[in-house]
């Protein structure tokens, strides 16, 4: 089945409504209809800025990267991607879709 693979990054720290921005993106898809969605937290990593972020035990709190993934339809992509877009967050968010084939064996 072709499907898109949609990631969306983000840090521990910032947040929407005084809900931490991962939560809410996890609830805002699922009310949307998509049919599951998953955060994964860094170990180490670095963005546009240079500043690499390290699980230390002197790194500061929330900094570190978390990668929000939903595999999903097209149209669900779509729809999803919009209403981020006229929340207007101002948050910036970067996001990587891509076009996958998923299937179960």
């Amino acid at each position: 089945m072709k499907n898109i693979h949609l990631k969306i990054y983000v840090t521990e720290k910032q947040r929407h409504d005084g809900e931490q921005l991962h939560e809410w993106l996890l609830e805002e898809a699922k009310r949307l209809g998509v049919p599951g969605g998953s955060v994964f937290r860094a170990v180490a990593g670095y963005g546009r800025h240079g500043h690499l972020h390290e699980e230390t035990f002197f790194e500061l709190a929330g900094e570190m990267p978390m990668q929000v993934e939903f595999v999903l339809d097209e149209r669900l992509a779509d729809h999803l991607l919009n209403t981020l877009r006229s929340h207007n967050l101002n948050l910036n968010l970067f996001y990587v879709r891509s076009a996958v084939e998923t299937g179960t064996i």
